[in-house]
């Protein structure tokens, strides 16, 4: 595992190898715009606000996964919730209102989401109804790809 370097600043949270780092010493630091991976910002509040460009650190670590099948892929990348009939997995014991990894069956992390329901309860309910609230996906990288940091 490459070293890496992690700094907080009011902008955001940024995630930099070390290896990186000491090659932009040559650069000066009014030419440079960005370096490494913003994670994500701290709100007024005093909050993290976790950016999608943190999913790739992330998803070997999570622990609430959940799969959906391919038609759904692409209406969740367009910031549309999970209807459970569009589920194909869910780790077993995924609490009410906890914070899941969304992947595609092919094990492909698409982004963050909030499980509407328990895997229990899932179990029971409509076909129609809510399965995985969207949090964050890859298609943030079009949609505001002039605003992410």
């Amino acid at each position: 595992m490459t070293p890496t370097v992690s700094g907080c600043t009011t902008t955001g949270c940024i995630n930099v190898s070390e290896k990186i780092l000491k090659l932009t010493a040559n650069i000066i630091s009014d030419k440079l715009l960005s370096l490494g991976t913003c994670f994500g910002k701290f709100t007024q509040t005093h909050k993290f606000w976790l950016y999608i460009t943190a999913l790739d650190y992330l998803a070997p670590y999570a622990k609430y996964k959940v799969w959906i099948k391919p038609g759904v892929e692409q209406p969740f990348l367009y910031a549309n919730h999970v209807l459970k009939s569009g589920l194909g997995r869910i780790i077993e014991n995924t609490s009410q209102y906890q914070g899941v990894m969304v992947y595609s069956m092919t094990d492909i992390p698409l982004g963050f989401g909030v499980a509407a329901k328990s895997t229990q309860d899932l179990r029971k309910v409509d076909p129609m109804a809510i399965g995985v609230f969207h949090q964050a996906s890859t298609g943030e990288y079009v949609r505001h790809e002039k605003t992410l940091i």
